[in-house]
């Protein structure tokens, strides 16, 4: 009787919903007590779907900002290089191939930690002998040379950046031709020419590359540009400023560079050597 009861009335009240639609007010009543309770209840499902989405959002925008950094700093190391072999064509003509010059080999490395000591431009890096790393390898950024690695573990590295007063550079002037050596003058940003005769043809703004002699620096990379230039006729020999090109502050990845040949150089080959590289111990490329 109870359940009969039930069927009739939810007839009869179906069928004057159906046709004057009488129950209306009750319907919105009813949704309007309900809706709290299923907004609490849909509230989790809501969240889980939007962390979802901005989890997975955020974790490939990283990966893919990752990869692209690095494509940028090797195709950007591989464009500063080219100045110098458009003016080393222009000179040289055919006598130098350019396969010859541009090295594919590199391997991208993270600074670790930077030597705080302000006699010293030595660095970190989270590559070391597993990964082929070798002791004089070259050390370059998007705009320069950075530095060579003096010290080789497992799994990390140090290296000597160009401004350490214990660090010499062959280089060459691109406008002349003019070889030298740049030697760290221990300042955050700054090389000075050693042993430049004062009638020598430098000017202010004169780009410098490495010359490769030694064959611990790739040749064609670039150095840095000629600040100043102090001549005294009392002296035999210039003083000459150079800006280095290569970010040496402010760089968090750096590449490391293998030779044309793939050889590790510094066992094969005798230390460049000139008076004062002699007496302070420099390290020189090759």
């Amino acid at each position: 009787m109870r359940l009969l009861l039930f069927v009739i009335v939810s007839v009869v009240l179906m069928t004057l919903d159906q046709r004057g639609q009488q129950l209306e007010p009750v319907r919105n009543l009813v949704a309007t007590v309900l809706y709290p309770l299923q907004y609490a209840v849909n509230v989790p499902v809501a969240a889980g779907n939007w962390a979802g989405e901005n989890l997975a959002s955020r974790k490939a925008l990283l990966e893919e900002n990752g990869q692209l950094r690095q494509k940028q700093l090797v195709l950007e190391s591989r464009l500063g290089r080219l100045n110098e072999l458009e003016a080393e064509n222009r000179r040289l003509r055919a006598l130098l191939g350019s396969s010859d010059k541009v090295s594919d080999r590199v391997l991208i490395a993270e600074l670790l930690a930077v030597d705080m000591d302000p006699f010293s431009r030595q660095i970190m890096l989270n590559q070391g002998s597993r990964d082929g790393v070798f002791i004089g390898q070259s050390l370059v950024d998007a705009d320069g040379i950075l530095g060579q690695v003096t010290r080789v573990g497992p799994f990390s590295s140090t290296a000597m950046l160009i401004t350490d007063p214990s660090h010499a550079l062959p280089i060459q002037v691109s406008r002349s031709g003019l070889r030298a050596i740049a030697v760290g003058a221990g300042s955050v940003n700054l090389l000075e020419l050693s042993h430049i005769p004062n009638n020598a043809d430098v000017q202010v703004g004169d780009a410098l590359v490495t010359s490769g002699l030694g064959r611990r620096f790739p040749p064609g990379y670039p150095v840095g540009k000629i600040r100043s230039i102090e001549r005294d006729n009392g002296q035999p020999f210039a003083k000459v400023l150079v800006e280095p090109s290569a970010h040496l502050e402010r760089n968090r990845e750096v590449l490391l560079v293998w030779p044309a040949s793939e050889r590790h150089v510094d066992d094969a080959l005798p230390s460049l050597s000139s008076p004062n590289t002699a007496k302070s111990g420099r390290k020189a490329d090759g």
